[in-house]
């Protein structure tokens, strides 16, 4: 199963893109072991549109470009549902048990996602109530990731 986080936007250079990093890094080394045969960041250009409905629907469209046939989608935001680690975990191992192709984690830009795109989506997960920037999401995830490979390993990184 392929791994793809697909994430309007782009991290720079600083504290922020070495978490991440070592996140990836990390997760896409655990998760070998648990069948995921690849692990992918895809980062979607932000739109220059003068309005939100526009620089919604674009960077929407964006999104849903690149992802593959027969992929389980997941979007996130703060309506979303609150999932646990270890729930987390075991969604991820379902969906590895299903034989799909990939699964795709799109998080979208400051102006969030278009409804077509949400409509899509087989789960919709929130990190909370708050707003956070999509650099921040995108770690969470990749930490979250790493730590439900370390579930699905037995691995001591997750001790709750």
């Amino acid at each position: 199963m392929r791994i793809i986080i697909a994430a309007v936007g782009r991290l720079k250079r600083g504290p922020e893109t070495e978490l991440a990093a070592r996140y990836f890094k990390r997760a896409e080394q655990t998760g070998r072991n648990l069948g995921w045969r690849s692990f992918e960041i895809v980062e979607i250009r932000e739109s220059r549109a003068d309005d939100a409905a526009r620089r919604m629907l674009e960077e929407s469209i964006a999104l849903a470009n690149i992802i593959p046939d027969g992929a389980l989608t997941v979007l996130f935001d703060e309506r979303g549902e609150n999932l646990g680690s270890a729930g987390f975990a075991q969604r991820l191992a379902e969906w590895r048990g299903a034989d799909l192709p990939a699964v795709v984690f799109m998080i979208g830009g400051a102006d969030g996602l278009a409804p077509s795109l949400r409509e899509k989506a087989k789960l919709t997960l929130s990190f909370g109530a708050a707003t956070w920037p999509h650099q921040i999401v995108r770690i969470l995830l990749l930490e979250q990731l790493y730590r439900a490979a370390t579930i699905l390993t037995r691995h001591p990184y997750h001790r709750g």
